[in-house]
């Protein structure tokens, strides 16, 4: 079975020596991803005048999911060819607002099967969430 590695390049690199995302087969693994842009800064983080930092899950949940969306497009697939999204949340207070934007991408009819974790930490303080997918796109 063939394996192509997917690397963007105008896309935030990876953090150690992984491809974005990897195809074998008919199958898309996209690698974890954050909110983090290519400049290495992160969606949905606001420095305050007072030196704290306020995060905002709704944002950097968005971004994940526009996040993998690039990736998977240049795959040649998209979001509804997501079968399985595993998710990975720092705080499960973020839930509620983590699921609202979930929704505005996927269905439950047609959405892909999902599971959400909490974990202790991400690789960057300014991190609420981490999103890895599988997608499904037969090969022509």
């Amino acid at each position: 079975m063939s394996t192509e590695s997917i690397i963007l390049e105008n896309r935030a690199g990876a953090l150690a020596q992984y491809p974005h995302a990897k195809r074998v087969g008919d199958l898309i693994f996209v690698s974890g991803v954050s909110s983090r842009r290519p400049d290495n800064s992160h969606e949905g983080v606001t420095q305050n005048e007072d030196g704290t930092v306020t995060l905002d899950i709704a944002a950097q949940t968005r971004a994940v999911i526009q996040n993998i969306q690039v990736i998977l497009r240049a795959a040649g697939a998209d979001l509804e060819h997501v079968v399985d999204m595993t998710t990975f949340l720092v705080n499960m207070e973020d839930f509620k607002g983590y699921n609202q934007v979930y929704n505005e991408f996927f269905e439950a009819q047609n959405g892909p099967s999902r599971t959400t974790v909490a974990v202790k930490q991400l690789p960057h303080p300014n991190l609420l969430i981490e999103m890895k997918a599988i997608a499904h796109l037969p090969k022509a």
